[in-house]
């Protein structure tokens, strides 16, 4: 991430006026909650994929900071709402804004952050942008609703998992990449690359997300660990694992997992499950297939520091677990 970093020094610091000046709002509740999450600790890959992706289609200009912060806000506002859904009490290390201001005003400050972003969307006037960004707000909304269909189901396929990740992850990576290939002018095939760079990139992201989930420490992870497995989220390692076992040993997974409280007992057993069918390694091998073919669509560009970024962010998003 260094160089990365390196490149971006100055924009970050932008964003982050950027960030204060469009949280500003005359209920000081907002505000407070909006500052709390948006300054908590974010690695803002999100906002870094789409001023990578400006710089590597030759923008110039100063509107890649407002729309970076429009993928932030929109980012930011699920959170708020999936730690709701979730009942988290932890969000990048520290408690979560449920936690500390009540679901109440985490569901109100999230809606206000989608409303800001659309308004700062409306001002900067692009409505190739506006259409994308719409677009991806709306089937992120779906991937949240078909997660909760999938929830508690032992039965999910590979393949049903990976529609959610699209929905609910992958998409607004891609939106953010695509969105910086329109600032830059770019044509259609490069458009494209960026956006499929960015979808297949998502979908790494998550993979490495839902493994953490199993083997990091709190404090690695910024969040509870086994968190998805008592929500009764069945994320590709425990996919993996069910596939794998013996059926008496996929009888104790689907009891644990259709429990209404999951105890410490059933959490050994079932991280002691994936353990042994090696669900973890299975995630991260197969997340690491999806960002080399992410870095594939990258080949359209000639070499440039904006490349070279943007590879390095696609490694270091699959080497974060190690």
């Amino acid at each position: 991430m260094e160089s990365v970093l390196a490149l971006l020094g100055d924009d970050l610091e932008k964003l982050d006026l950027q960030f204060k000046k469009d949280l500003h709002s005359d209920v000081p509740l907002i505000q407070k909650v909006g500052e709390y999450v948006i300054s908590s600790g974010g690695k803002r890959v999100r906002p870094m994929l789409l001023i990578l992706s400006a710089y590597l289609c030759g923008y110039k200009g100063p509107r890649h900071i407002p729309i970076a912060t429009v993928i932030e806000f929109i980012h930011t506002a699920t959170l708020l709402h999936d730690d709701v859904v979730d009942n988290a009490n932890l969000r990048r290390g520290l408690a979560s804004a449920n936690t500390l201001w009540g679901n109440q005003a985490s569901v109100l400050v999230g809606d206000f952050l989608y409303c800001k972003s659309f308004a700062l969307m409306v001002a900067d006037g692009d409505l190739n942008i506006l259409k994308l960004l719409a677009n991806a707000t709306t089937v992120l909304a779906e991937g949240e609703v078909l997660q909760l269909i999938y929830t508690k189901n032992p039965g999910i396929t590979q393949e049903q998992y990976l529609d959610v990740v699209k929905c609910k992850t992958a998409i607004l990576l891609s939106a953010a990449c695509q969105a910086g290939a329109i600032l830059g002018c770019a044509s259609p095939d490069r458009e494209t690359a960026m956006l499929n760079f960015g979808m297949e990139l998502g979908i790494a992201f998550q993979m490495v997300d839902d493994s953490l989930d199993y083997s990091a420490s709190e404090e690695q992870f910024g969040k509870s660990i086994g968190h998805d497995l008592e929500e009764g989220k069945i994320t590709l390692p425990l996919i993996h694992t069910l596939k794998q076992c013996a059926a008496d040993e996929k009888k104790l997974i689907v009891d644990v997992v259709k429990k209404e409280l999951i105890d410490k007992d059933d959490m050994k057993t079932v991280f002691g499950l994936v353990d042994k069918y090696g669900g973890i390694e299975h995630s991260l091998a197969l997340a690491k297939q999806y960002s080399d073919r992410s870095k594939k669509h990258l080949d359209i560009f000639e070499d440039s520091p904006g490349k070279a970024a943007l590879l390095d962010l696609a490694d270091y998003i699959v080497t974060r677990a190690k």
